[in-house]
């Protein structure tokens, strides 16, 4: 027992007092060669513990992780000197990865320790950055996926790449998509993304519609094929059009949404006077608002209906109008379109979508400046420096003035 506690101490030591690559303290060091004191081991667990001993130090102080984290992680990979992990770890922040970061990678994938730094890790690097991914951008996606490291360069890598070059046609468009989800990168080409992409062209789906799924929505585009045929296969039930966005948006949500929280929102706008029909044209019209929070309907809703008049089957016909900001978009403008109305300067039948959809320069020249001679409160108003109850209301038709 002594021989083995000498030679784990020596082991430790030796990690001690090593340049820290991450500065972590020497404590950790000592927290292990307490551990290993504390408890009684057999000869063949002596051994082992030997061995252990040394990758766990070495991960507690040289690559940042806890003592517990690096005892989880000496499960799946140990070593008895620091040559091929340093190796590793210089590699890393030569490529710009910084120490939160390498200890993250470390944590979730231990045994990159292990890796050839310069036939396996370096090659891959050089790729992502050849394609345009650079930067700070290059540590942070490998460091979110470090299973990227992982694949083969040659059977998996490059075939993505290409494939993805294929479909979306523009580089920067096919490292957008990897952005925004490592998983383009990771699933099975042959299985997943080939047969996906072939049955949206099957039903028509033009390269825009296909290029806008794949960009905004890559974790959708790659789901497991047989989930995929289920989603799409609902999509043209409800009766959407394989060559428009929204059918793309639809499988979005199809895909996201399990059947208990589908029925939940048809309760909920049921509550507010809507039948199935008017949800499933909502549904049609704008299918992300099927993925608004119960809180967020409710609060929009409210204020229209509610507070404003508006009849709720109106906003069926509307409904992305629920997807805007309650605060920064329908309270400010529909605050100056009431005062607008009450007097006279525009049309009564003004529809939502008329001043709510359209974007600030349009709607400051349509329905602010326009009409600043008459009511020249109304950017304060629209600014929320004003309440709309402190503008001076008249019911008189203001006369020269052209109704919208």
């Amino acid at each position: 027992m002594f021989g083995f506690l000498s030679s784990s101490s020596r082991q430790l030591l030796f990690i001690a007092n090593r340049r820290s690559q991450l500065g972590f303290s020497h404590k950790n060091a000592c927290f292990m060669f307490k551990l290993f004191t504390s408890i009684g081991l057999s000869e063949s667990e002596q051994q082992k513990g030997k061995e252990h001993s040394f990758t766990v130090s070495y991960l507690i102080n040289s690559c940042g992780l806890s003592p517990k984290s690096a005892l989880l992680a000496s499960k799946r990979v140990h070593f008895e000197n620091p040559d091929r992990p340093d190796s590793v770890l210089n590699l890393l922040k030569e490529n710009g990865f910084d120490d939160t970061q390498i200890t993250k990678l470390v944590r979730s994938r231990s045994d990159l320790l292990l890796s050839n730094p310069e036939n396996t890790l370096l090659p891959k690097i050089e790729f992502f950055r050849s394609i345009g991914v650079v930067g700070s951008d290059l540590p942070r996606i490998l460091t979110l996926s470090p299973d990227l490291l992982r694949r083969s360069l040659n059977n998996h890598l490059i075939p993505c790449y290409d494939f993805l070059k294929s479909v979306l046609l523009v580089n920067e468009k096919v490292i957008t998509t990897m952005k925004r989800s490592q998983r383009a990168f990771l699933c099975d080409v042959t299985n997943v993304m080939v047969p996906n992409i072939a049955l949206l062209r099957e039903l028509g789906a033009p390269q825009s519609a296909i290029s806008l799924l794949v960009t905004n929505f890559p974790s959708v585009a790659f789901i497991t094929h047989a989930k995929f045929v289920k989603a799409v296969q609902m999509v043209k039930e409800f009766g959407f059009d394989p060559s428009k966005a929204a059918f793309m948006q639809a499988i979005q949500v199809v895909l996201k949404m399990k059947k208990p929280m589908w029925e939940y929102k048809f309760e909920v706008f049921m509550r507010w006077g809507w039948s199935k029909e008017d949800t499933l044209l909502a549904f049609k019209r704008s299918p992300h608002c099927m993925l608004l929070s119960e809180e967020k309907i409710t609060k929009a809703m409210n204020f229209l209906v509610s507070n404003l008049g508006y009849s709720s089957t109106d906003i069926a016909k509307n409904p992305v109008v629920l997807n805007l900001s309650l605060e920064k978009r329908l309270i400010p403008r529909c605050s100056v379109v009431q005062i607008l109305l009450a007097k006279d300067l525009v049309k009564n039948d003004l529809s939502l979508s008329t001043f709510l959809l359209p974007n600030e320069k349009y709607f400051l020249e349509r329905f602010v400046i326009k009409f600043q001679d008459d009511v020249p409160q109304l950017l304060s108003v629209y600014q929320n420096k004003m309440d709309p109850m402190d503008v001076e209301i008249q019911s008189e038709k203001v006369s020269g003035t052209e109704l919208l």
